[in-house]
């Protein structure tokens, strides 16, 4: 399993387990505060990890994707507007 699809089901993961604590709170399962906040907590801890996931893969996908540049301005003569 290459490393894209690693992260392509971590991501689904995170997704799904936010997902599960996000329905624990809204449908009043939680019973303090103290709870509460830890699942809060929680929820912010998963979403920073799915972030730094999508960054990674944007940071691979920006590398991979270096190639040909079009302009336009249309200043060179294969320009779009004539």
């Amino acid at each position: 399993m290459d490393l894209e699809n690693v992260i392509y089901k971590l991501r689904r993961a995170l997704d799904s387990r936010v997902n599960q604590l996000a329905i624990s709170v809204t449908s009043g399962g939680v019973d303090n505060m103290e709870t509460y906040k830890y699942i809060i907590g929680q929820i912010n801890a998963l979403e920073a990890t799915k972030q730094e996931l999508s960054n990674l893969l944007d940071d691979k996908e920006q590398n991979e994707s270096k190639g040909t540049i079009i302009d336009i301005k249309g200043n060179g003569k294969d320009s779009l507007t004539k």
